[in-house]
Formats: C-alpha cells, structure tokens, sequence
C-alpha cells in the first residue's frame, strides 16, 4: 500500500479546493490566474496564486497525480517541512522564469501547479537517480534522470517553438527550483554524486546559453 503523507495531502486539498472555485467562478479565476499585465500593476500575489488553479479536471487530476508518485521520495529524504519549501520554491521559480522570457507579451496567462510539480519530480530525480520509471508511451522503464533530462530538453524545444497550450517555461523553471533547492538542503551530493549533479544541470545550462544567444 503506498501511503500518502499529511503534507501531500494538504497540497492536493488546497489545490482541489482553490481549482474547484475557479471553475465555478470567472472572476476567481481571472483575478488570480499568472498574467503579465497585471502582475506589472502590483499583483505580484499571482505568481503563486495561480499555481493553485487548474484549467480543467483533468489538468487537476494531471498535476496530483504526479504529485502523489514522487512526493514521498522527497519527503522520506527531507521530511515534511522542506518538502513544501521546495514545492513553494518550484511554484515561484515556475512563476519567474515564466515572467522573465514572456515579459513582453502582456496579455500571457497561465495557470496550473505544474513548474511546483515538476520541482518535486526533479528533486526526487536529483535524490533517486537511479529509480526506474516508465511512461504509457515509452512502456519499458528508464532511468529517472534520463527521462528527466529529457523531459527538460523537450521542455526546451517546447519554449522555443512555443509547442501547444503548454507553460512549458513554468516547468522548465520548476525544475530549476526543486535542483537548486534540493542541492541547498544537501550540498553533499555534490561530492558524493558529482556526475550526476552535473548531468542533471546540463539542460539548465543549454536554456540559459541559448537565451544569451537569443536562440530563444
């Protein structure tokens, strides 16, 4: 039976519930979703707010899902407390990184707990790289960190054809938080898994070369 923690728990209420009344109310959701405009008059509130709000049902079901499979890793590693401080982290990194590359584009909205999702999945990447995951399209497991170094550079690609309805800036930005952080609570991985730290760092370097090429 694979048990679900307290601190999980309270992330996926708080996140069905604030989902829940955007749904049901347009104002709600429009007040507190991720946009530029009205994060540049002062409501700097949205780029947490709206990592609580989700498009529909399924985008809901999605990101706890995904939730749920790699929350314990991290909190079995770091306990509850640091867990949510890098899933807070990734939720306001996702929200930067997204403000940083579409700061020119005023009327960019985006909702979804995705870049704080992703954060988890990448931190419990960085503790576990060896775990074996598979996908319903890719059915043989593969190594954690090779599908999460894929999974960035297809985030990568995704930014800079601007691929589908997608904020794939947020999650490239969440993962960047769930590293970063993960590395802050344990810096002994840096000597102890050097290779791997390094691996997992290498999209991140590619995004921010190529952004100062004005490749993307």
């Amino acid at each position: 039976m694979y048990d679900i923690h307290l601190a999980t728990i309270g992330i996926i209420a708080a996140n069905i519930l604030t989902s829940i009344k955007g749904f049901n109310d347009s104002s709600f959701f429009e007040r507190y979703k991720f946009n530029i405009s009205a994060i540049k008059a002062g409501q700097k509130d949205r780029t947490i707010t709206s990592g609580f709000l989700h498009v529909d049902f399924a985008h809901l079901f999605f990101n706890m899902f995904t939730l749920y499979f790699f929350a314990n890793v991290v909190i079995f590693w770091f306990g509850a407390i640091k867990f949510l401080g890098i899933y807070l982290v990734s939720l306001g990194a996702g929200s930067l990184l997204a403000l940083f590359f579409h700061q020119k584009e005023p009327y960019y909205s985006a909702v979804g707990a995705s870049g704080a999702v992703t954060g988890i999945l990448y931190s419990a990447i960085l503790l576990q790289p060896n775990m074996q995951l598979a996908l319903m399209f890719i059915p043989i497991p593969l190594p954690a960190y090779v599908l999460g170094i894929g999974y960035l550079l297809y985030s990568i690609y995704g930014m800079k054809n601007r691929l589908g309805n997608i904020g794939h800036t947020a999650h490239f930005g969440g993962a960047v938080g769930g590293y970063v952080s993960t590395l802050l609570f344990k810096p002994d991985l840096i000597f102890t898994d050097t290779w791997m730290v390094l691996l997992l760092a290498l999209p991140i370097i590619i995004l921010f070369v190529m952004e100062k090429m004005g490749k993307i």
